[in-house]
């Protein structure tokens, strides 16, 4: 649920339509990335769903369009593109424009850690950093073997038994836990119906019904005593102003999972005072709260919390051990 949004554009820029490209003007899916980035940067578009300037949107927008990973446009870049396939494309374009939704609604996919997660606007889309920290403090994917200098916070990640993702939206953190904890049961926990709706089908697509247990409620209660070798969440953090201030991309996403009160703390404050009772001795709390930081620190300056940054954030998710709750 990470909330990185420039500024919304000043101008109606939403109405504006795409020029009329004639037969045989664009040939190459470079050709057609190149147009694309000419009509988002003329409408002044936001880029925070999953890419994060024109020029990736607009390859990920070509690729979803032509069937394609991601990591195959450079192999195809100059490939030439159908006539039924470039106006597939231009549609896809149209409508990013005029319509402002992120390309992840339009195409209903979106990747994190290289995996394809169905999403659509029953829940926001997800653009969490929590999948890289997974993988970089807290072990390696499924299939590798534990190396006790990697610096893990947990120790080996085989050992843990039992994780917990709160406001899991659509499920996609869970589903990555479940590489990184090869023996861990993981349950996910969302208040939005529709959201965990869209979950299920992530995790029928992944073939986890046996290990992902998905419970609808309000945080922490649906799941009465429970306990956790690892917590993690990524919780509304928006304050009030960045509320109002959201962009138009955004703002097609649901409220619920964006809006953390005045301060942006709301649901953190809940998580962090009911952790240590659904946390084991040595387990510990997973936390992304955008650029909430001074708030956080300020409202508890007893927690020991220990910041960890990304390729991409810098102060915008705390690990906190259970003993220091």
């Amino acid at each position: 649920m990470a909330k990185r949004a420039k500024p919304a554009a000043k101008r109606g820029a939403g109405r504006l339509k795409p020029a009329k490209v004639g037969a045989g003007e664009l040939l190459t899916l470079l050709d057609f990335v190149r147009y694309a980035v000419s009509r988002f940067t003329e409408a002044e578009l936001v880029f925070a769903h999953g890419t994060t300037d024109p020029v990736a949107e607009a390859a990920f927008l070509v690729c979803e369009a032509l069937h394609l990973h991601p990591d195959q446009f450079e192999a195809f870049a100059t490939a030439r593109v159908t006539a039924a396939e470039g106006r597939k494309i231009l549609d896809l374009i149209g409508r990013r424009v005029t319509t402002r939704k992120p390309t992840a609604y339009l195409v209903n996919k979106i990747y994190m850690r290289g995996l394809p997660f169905y999403v659509d606007e029953r829940t926001i889309v997800p653009r969490s950093f929590i999948g890289e920290l997974l993988d970089s403090h807290f072990g390696r994917q499924a299939n590798e073997e534990y190396d006790e200098e990697d610096g893990s916070l947990i120790g080996d990640p085989a050992s843990i038994r039992s994780v917990l993702d709160l406001c899991t939206g659509s499920g996609c953190l869970a589903i990555l836990a479940s590489r990184n904890f090869p023996n861990a049961a993981i349950d996910a926990v969302d208040i939005s119906k529709g959201a965990i709706a869209v979950a299920t089908r992530n995790v029928e697509d992944y073939g986890l019904q046996d290990r992902l247990k998905l419970y609808c409620g309000d945080l922490f209660k649906p799941l009465g005593g429970k306990r956790y070798d690892l917590i993690i969440s990524n919780p509304p953090y928006v304050d009030a102003e960045g509320m109002a201030d959201l962009p138009r991309e955004c703002r097609a996403e649901p409220k619920l999972a964006f809006d953390g009160g005045a301060d942006g703390l709301d649901i953190v404050r809940r998580i962090l005072d009911e952790a240590e009772a659904h946390l084991t001795p040595q387990g510990g709390l997973l936390c992304e709260i955008g650029r909430c930081r001074p708030q956080l620190e300020a409202a508890y300056p007893q927690l020991p919390l220990l910041w960890l940054d990304t390729a991409d954030s810098e102060g915008e998710v705390f690990w906190i051990a259970a003993a220091d709750l």
